[in-house]
């Protein structure tokens, strides 16, 4: 915990909040007040525990094969009809129970990641996750099985946990990147799911499919209780039902949220669009294409996946808005590949798929980095608004996309993504780069788009203020007639300008 930040916005830790976090270090030793948690693992505020590459790609098989609970009952509805002798109408409601339990998840559950240890409640919900996947494995009645299927969508947010908790864990020069790899693993998730369920209820049983669910849950269970370090809780001065309310306080009063929920939602719509309308124009002339090629496209999208890493690292050498900004410039182009030969040649169809992949997991990045710079005592709340943005997106791609193709054909229908393009340029530009936390329009402090820079010029300023050991005002001059001379305007980043904000 923190003291309010002085005049130069540098925040001051209190003698006294230090020793409150000494004894949480002394107390913090078992998980659930009964499971001794491995000794090096347990929280030390005197030694902060090093985030590195084991422990972020970690992070990234836990979201793969968590999220994958989602996704594994969509090529199995003709088998679920057969196995519990039922009519496709009444199978096709568990996709939708599924989904619905992860939108009541992502609203009630992955919030509390701002209020409890988050070691314990992925912990907590791992274990329900594969508790409830055995149900699933067993049962004859389908009742059953459609309600047990909403609550493993429920308790399937841990990815939802181990994105802020990675953001609070990263270096700030490093965010993106860690980002980067955790929503790699979650994407992987998403395609992983659909092949393995759909090749082994080919051969089998789909039971083998839920069977499989349960071993590899139980493998991230383990893997947690080993690499998950504890850390305190945070925002213990709010209850659960404050959690909800600054949530929904966020969701109206924060300019950089709602631009890039807006952002969020739009580019949603537009990667659901493309991939729903995408079976459509495979299967139809001119390329009349089996049910086994389309479902190939889809092992496209994993080199999108592969480029996570390379992304994050550029999006750690700019402001995220920039990143946003150029990426979605790029899915324009690629874009207009699609809606002006889409339905002609199949190569403007592969390279579309590639670049609509590629940078629609810029944008996603950016975005997310760009919103946890907000308030970092509130990512998890953030990252929850953000996540039903971009569900809310994926409901109105789909319904629009489908209606439109149906209506008008290929072209129309990527040219409705084209519009929500544009949408998203316009939102972008009207906000600038470099704002105040509370400004809602316009551009201030300058335009420049390296992080790098900005962070020179915030350090300068605050050694002026402070009047920092070996640091005269002459030297600061000199240097910022330097910088000015190279026309690098001035500018605050959001993580900065957020801890000098209003805090909630």
């Amino acid at each position: 915990m923190t003291t309010p930040s002085s005049p130069s916005g540098t925040i001051v830790e209190s003698p006294e909040n230090h020793s409150h976090e000494k004894t949480d270090s002394e107390e913090f030793t078992k998980d659930l007040g009964f499971i001794p948690i491995p000794r090096r693992l347990r929280y030390d505020a005197d030694k902060p525990f090093h985030f590195g590459m084991v422990l972020n790609i970690s992070f990234g098989i836990a979201s793969t094969f968590i999220v994958a609970n989602l996704y594994y009952c969509q090529p199995l509805l003709i088998q679920f009809s057969e196995s519990f002798n039922v009519s496709y109408s009444e199978v096709s409601r568990i996709p939708t129970l599924v989904q619905a339990g992860y939108a009541a998840g992502l609203l009630f559950l992955s919030p509390l990641g701002d209020l409890v240890r988050r070691r314990q409640l992925i912990l907590c919900l791992v274990t329900l996750s594969t508790s409830l996947t055995i149900g699933l494995a067993v049962t004859d009645n389908l009742i059953v099985f459609e309600a047990l299927s909403f609550l493993v969508g429920v308790v399937s947010v841990t990815p939802q946990i181990l994105l802020p908790l990675a953001a609070d864990l990263a270096p700030p020069e490093r965010r993106a990147s860690v980002l980067s790899i955790v929503l790699s693993g979650l994407l992987f998730g998403v395609l992983l799911a659909r092949v393995l369920s759909g090749v082994i209820a080919e051969f089998t049983s789909w039971r083998v499919v839920y069977y499989l669910a349960i071993g590899v849950q139980a493998f991230v269970l383990g893997g947690s209780y080993l690499v998950i370090p504890d850390y305190p809780s945070k925002n213990k001065e709010l209850t659960y039902w404050d959690i909800l309310w600054t949530m929904a306080k966020y969701a109206v009063t924060e300019p950089l949220l709602i631009q890039g929920s807006l952002v969020n939602l739009a580019s949603s719509a537009c990667f659901a669009n493309f991939w729903v309308t995408l079976t459509f124009l495979l299967g139809g002339p001119p390329y009349n294409y089996s049910t086994l090629v389309i479902g190939l496209f889809g092992l496209i999208g994993m080199f999108g996946v592969a480029m996570g890493p390379l992304v994050g690292r550029t999006i750690d050498m700019l402001v995220p808005w920039y990143a946003s900004l150029v990426s979605v410039m790029l899915l324009m182009v690629f874009q207009g590949v699609q809606t002006a030969a889409g339905g002609i040649n199949i190569a403007a169809v592969i390279i579309a798929t590639l670049g609509l992949d590629v940078f629609r997991q810029m944008v996603q990045i950016s975005l997310t980095t760009a919103v946890f710079s907000i308030a970092p005592e509130a990512r998890a709340r953030l990252n929850a608004i953000m996540l039903l943005s971009l569900f809310i997106g994926q409901v109105m791609g789909t319904a629009a996309g489908t209606a439109v193709f149906v209506s008008h054909g290929w072209r129309a229908a990527a040219a409705l993504s084209m519009g929500w393009y544009g949408w998203q340029a316009l939102v972008l530009l009207v906000r600038g780069p470099h704002c105040a936390r509370y400004t809602w329009f316009g551009y201030e402090g300058g335009i420049e788009a390296r992080k790098s820079v900005i962070e020179e010029k915030e350090k300068i300023k605050e050694a002026g203020v402070t009047g920092e050991k070996g640091f005269s005002p002459d030297k600061e001059t000199g240097v910022k007639a330097d910088l000015d001379q190279k026309g690098e305007a001035g500018g605050t980043s959001n993580e900065k300008s957020s801890l000098q904000g209003n805090r909630s």
